[in-house]
């Protein structure tokens, strides 16, 4: 059924699954929140099902997000320190350049503190290439949480429905 409370709802999983491919706002938590504020909304027990099964889909998605990445980073010698300073340089990156600055500065950040690190271009673009294979992993896994926690969503609008 087309209510209000759906429109926003739907209209807040939509931008929080933007926010995850463009790092603006926490993007995943975004489409969480909104299923609570969906199940707060319907005050059913409906309701409450659906908001406590996405809550455990958007557990194991945050956790997942960070394990299997990381494990791969440690398997190819990229250190963890490496990537989070390459984070912070992709923040900044993103409001010097404006949607391209983040890659760009992620990118290069990881490319010259490994080329530091290891010293030939060689071995320092391999890495580079882990730890971007690692983000996009990430941000699959954090894109396929989203995706799962908006079908659970989906399901509980149809069920829960006059």
């Amino acid at each position: 059924m087309i209510t209000a409370t759906n429109v926003l709802v739907l209209l807040a999983m939509l931008v929080g699954t933007v926010g995850i491919v463009l790092p603006v706002l926490p993007g995943l938590f975004v489409v969480w929140a909104a299923t609570l504020l969906w199940a707060v909304e319907m005050h059913s027990t409906a309701g409450w099902t659906v908001f406590w099964i996405a809550t455990a889909i958007y557990v194991v998605g945050l956790v997942t997000q960070y394990l299997v990445p990381a494990r791969r980073m440690r398997a190819t010698g990229v250190d963890t320190r490496i990537i989070a300073l390459a984070l912070v340089a992709a923040v900044m990156g993103l409001f010097v350049i404006p949607l391209l600055g983040a890659p760009i500065a992620f990118v290069g950040a990881v490319y010259v503190m490994e080329r530091l690190k290891r010293g030939t271009h060689e071995r320092a673009w391999a890495a580079t290439r882990q730890a971007v294979r690692a983000v996009m992993l990430s941000m699959g896994i954090e894109l396929l949480t989203a995706l799962l926690i908006i079908v659970t969503w989906v399901v509980g609008v149809f069920v829960t429905r006059p």
